[in-house]
C-alpha cells in the first residue's frame, strides 16, 4: 500500500533575504521536507545557494532537508553538503561519469541517496543503482528556475519510474519537481509520486499563506 503523499517546499522561491523566517514557517505548516536547491551556474543556468547556508538553516529545524544538487562536477562538493547536515542528498544522473560513485559517497556517510533525471533523460538512467538509492527525482521542468509550467509529457516517465521501482521489491521514494500545484500535484501523483516538490505555488502568498497552499495540495493529491 502506498504511503500519503508528501510534500515537500522549495525554499528557492522563498525569499532569500529571510531564509531561516522562511524554514520557520515551513516547520509550522508541517511540511514533510524542506526542499532546498543548489544551481552552480554551470549544470544549470543560475546560481543559488552553498553549504554554508544549509549549515545555518539546519540550526532551525531537525526537518528532513532534502538536498537537491544541480551542479557539476559534484563529487568534490558532496562532503560540504553532507558536513552541512543533508538528510536526503540528490544528484543528477547527467552531472558525472561516476553516478555509483557518487551515491556510494553519499551512502557511506550516512545520508539517504536521491537520484535526479532531466526531462530529455530517460526513466532508465537509474537503472543500474535502483539497488543503492533510496529516492528518484523525476524533473517536470528543464531545472534552473522556479515557476516554470509543468511539462505533461513527463508523467509517461513517471509511470514508467513508478515500474521500476516497484519491481525492484525496495522503498525508494518517486519525487517529482517542477511545475507543482493543485492540479498538477494530482496528475503526479496519478501517475506514481509519493513526493511533491512546490516552490512557486506554495509560496504565492508569502511565508504566512503557506499552511493553506501545503493544505491544497494535500488535499489534492492525498
Amino acid at each position: 500500500m502506498r504511503r500519503s503523499t508528501r510534500i515537500a517546499p522549495s525554499i528557492l522561491s522563498a525569499d532569500f533575504a529571510a531564509l531561516g523566517a522562511a524554514v520557520d514557517c515551513l516547520v509550522a505548516a508541517e511540511a514533510d521536507y524542506i526542499h532546498i536547491d543548489v544551481m552552480d551556474g554551470h549544470f544549470v543556468p543560475n546560481l543559488t545557494i552553498g553549504p554554508a547556508v544549509v549549515q545555518a538553516l539546519r540550526k532551525r529545524t531537525a526537518l528532513t532537508f532534502d538536498v537537491h544538487l544541480m551542479i557539476s562536477p559534484l563529487d568534490p562538493l558532496l562532503p560540504d553538503f553532507l558536513d552541512a547536515g543533508a538528510d536526503i542528498l540528490t544528484v543528477h544522473a547527467e552531472a558525472g561519469p561516476h553516478l555509483h560513485r557518487s551515491v556510494q559517497q553519499i551512502k557511506q556517510a550516512g545520508c539517504r541517496a536521491g537520484v535526479a533525471l532531466n526531462p530529455g533523460t530517460p526513466a532508465s538512467a537509474v537503472d543500474a543503482v535502483l539497488g543503492d538509492i533510496d529516492l528518484v527525482l523525476a524533473m517536470t521542468v528543464d531545472p534552473g528556475f522556479g515557476g516554470q509550467g509543468f511539462l505533461r509529457a513527463q508523467c509517461t516517465k513517471i509511470a514508467e519510474l513508478r515500474a521500476r521501482i516497484d519491481e525492484s521489491g525496495r522503498t525508494i521514494d518517486l519525487e517529482v519537481d517542477g511545475g507543482i500545484n493543485e492540479g498538477t500535484a494530482a496528475e503526479a501523483r496519478a501517475a506514481g509520486a509519493d513526493v511533491l516538490v512546490a516552490g512557486s505555488f506554495v509560496f504565492a502568498d508569502g511565508p504566512g499563506g503557506c499552511a493553506g497552499r501545503i493544505r491544497q495540495l494535500r488535499e489534492a493529491a492525498p
